[in-house]
């Protein structure tokens, strides 16, 4: 088979699950995982089905090749194609980037993260990178800016002055730094990227989902408040929605299960309930 025909042949993202985590893997190697329409209908559709399957407790997202994802198709804007979701614009590029999940997602980066790929990884709750892996935003060399969450998310996870740096030169900085600004959660071996991250999502996974549910919304409710003080985006006071999680989760069947598990000196039996 031609290696054309191969490629469009070829699912834009794998789904496979394994022991409770759920892998989403990036698959256009040849074009370094650029963001086309089937990449983020295919990327979509693996979060879905990640959330609405009891059996994953997290999701680890990939890329095939030699990069993570170098970011939206230029061939594809360049013929005023869409590249967004079948059906799904507002999953945002990549069918990831405005596109909530409860479970974790954990991005693993090896090789370039530009631009949309930064941007995928900034949409993820944590990040392990390769050694070899670069982040960047370079839209501004390109005339235009970090629209699919590189603007509104960085300044939240690295400071200020950094977020700006990082937009304004549109340079790239390599995973060392990455980690050092807040931006990734551990630095390995590339050898040791996919083991370091599906082993982290499989720690989370072994919690209790009830409460890995609220526990990510309600971090999240509060980074957007700003602080503990002011209301969130609906009005509310960070403390009202903490209190109305905790009342659901404290009181579940799964709350009750940790701690009879802890005194029996046992593995807990999640029910999500």
């Amino acid at each position: 088979m031609p290696a054309d025909e191969a490629r469009s042949s070829a699912p834009a993202a794998l789904y496979d699950v394994d022991d409770g985590v759920a892998v989403i893997t990036l698959n256009r190697p040849h074009a370094l995982n650029a963001v086309n329409a089937a990449l983020s209908t295919a990327v979509g559709h693996g979060l879905e089905r990640a959330a609405a399957d009891p059996g994953v407790g997290a999701v680890v997202v990939t890329g095939a090749g030699r990069a993570f994802c170098a970011g939206a198709d230029l061939k594809e804007l360049a013929l005023r194609r869409p590249i967004t979701a079948d059906g799904h614009p507002e999953w945002g590029l990549g069918g990831i980037v405005r596109h909530w999940i409860d479970k974790p997602l954990v991005a693993a980066v090896h090789g370039y993260a530009m631009g949309g790929g930064t941007e995928i990884a900034l949409a993820c709750d944590l990040v392990v990178a390769a050694e070899s892996a670069t982040f960047g935003l370079p839209e501004v060399t390109r005339g235009l800016f970090a629209a699919a969450g590189g603007v509104v998310r960085l300044q939240r996870q690295v400071p200020l002055k950094r977020a700006l740096e990082l937009v304004l030169l549109g340079d790239g900085i390599d995973a060392a730094t990455a980690r050092e600004w807040g931006l990734v959660n551990r630095v390995v071996p590339a050898a040791h990227l996919q083991r370091e991250a599906i082993g982290l999502a499989r720690r989370i996974a072994a919690n209790a989902p009830l409460a890995l549910r609220h526990a990510k919304r309600m971090v999240y409710q509060a980074a957007a408040a700003g602080s503990d003080r002011d209301p969130d985006w609906t009005g509310r006071d960070p403390w009202e929605a903490n209190d109305e999680a905790m009342r659901v989760v404290f009181a579940s069947a799964d709350a009750a299960e940790g701690a009879r598990a802890f005194a029996e000196k046992r593995e807990p039996r999640w029910s999500d309930r």
